[in-house]
């Protein structure tokens, strides 16, 4: 693990912490981030790291994981929700916070800094493949579906794909980039690319939040424990099923263990679902990944 990185990581965090606390930066610092790292750093991370993957069939299980993984927690949300009685906001919570992984804003950093720069292509293959056609698909359907708006249609599905930036730059980057670009082409897209992981743990610090109450803490409980633990836990065997080995898997699995999509939370939180239990998915699951992650790199270490 690169331990500088991952001092980076708290650094920023517990600065974006400290700024929000002491307010001295403009309410809106962290969508205003988040928004840079979406145009700019985000999509060249992909036209970094895509030009030099070996297209092969080995890459479908990485498309393929999320998608299971999707499966089985629509299957466990709806026993735990027949369970304890969750009311319908706070399933629909559940099933988008726990299916949809933060596998960009933190995974792509993370990933580099617990595996290095060799498994971010495998964690872009993850997250443009699945995470995020899973939130342009079956997120949009759950947040229609529960909010009381209408499921939405084919066209506006399409739509949000071909509003995403970084699928532009998949796009380029599958056709058009070459694996070795020009000196100074390579180095300003690596200096922007690693400007994600300071600018995305900032504006987490930015915006995180910690306090909830004590009604909501057996569904937070059981949305961190299938987010963090036990998706993580399937996506090993699945792995393995299909055909994964070495850095490849352990991308894999490390992408599967990654907080919840803080996209994901903020859309239930527009669209008036269980908002407080949504914001605690994403502060408590960053906050608790900084130690199950690690413990997952020393699981795949062992196996």
């Amino acid at each position: 693990m690169a331990l500088d990185a991952f001092a980076l990581i708290l650094a920023m965090l517990g600065l974006g912490m400290l700024f929000a606390r002491l307010r001295v930066l403009p309410a809106d610092s962290a969508q205003v981030l988040n928004q840079v790292v979406l145009y700019v750093c985000l999509p060249a991370a992909v036209l970094t790291y895509v030009p030099r993957l070996h297209l092969d069939a080995s890459l479908l299980g990485l498309m393929v994981t999320p998608w299971v993984l999707m499966l089985a927690t629509w299957l466990l949300v709806s026993l735990a929700t027949r369970l304890f009685g969750f009311a319908r906001d706070v399933h629909a919570v559940l099933l988008i916070c726990v299916a949809l992984a933060n596998s960009s804003f933190i995974g792509y950093p993370m990933v580099r800094a617990l595996l290095g720069e060799q498994a971010l292509p495998y964690a872009v293959v993850y997250d443009q493949f699945g995470t995020f056609l899973l939130l342009s698909t079956f997120g949009l359907v759950v947040l229609a579906r529960y909010s009381g708006d209408r499921p939405p249609g084919v066209t506006q599905v399409v739509a949000r794909v071909l509003k995403f930036p970084p699928l532009w730059a998949l796009v380029f980057a599958l056709l058009l980039m070459p694996a070795q670009s020009p000196a100074w082409i390579g180095n300003a897209l690596q200096q922007l690319a690693d400007a994600m992981l300071p600018l995305v743990m900032l504006a987490v610090g930015l915006s995180i939040q910690l306090r909830l109450p004590r009604e909501e803490l057996l569904p937070l409980g059981i949305g961190l424990g299938l987010k963090l633990v036990l998706m993580p836990a399937l996506s090993l065997p699945l792995s393995w099923l299909l055909g994964l080995q070495g850095v490849m898997l352990q991308a894999n699995v490390l992408e599967s263990a990654m907080p919840t999509m803080i996209t994901a939370a903020a859309l239930a939180i527009a669209h008036g679902l269980a908002p407080r239990l949504a914001a605690a998915m994403v502060g408590y699951g960053i906050v608790a990944s900084l130690l199950t992650l690690p413990a997952w790199m020393w699981v795949l270490g062992r196996v």
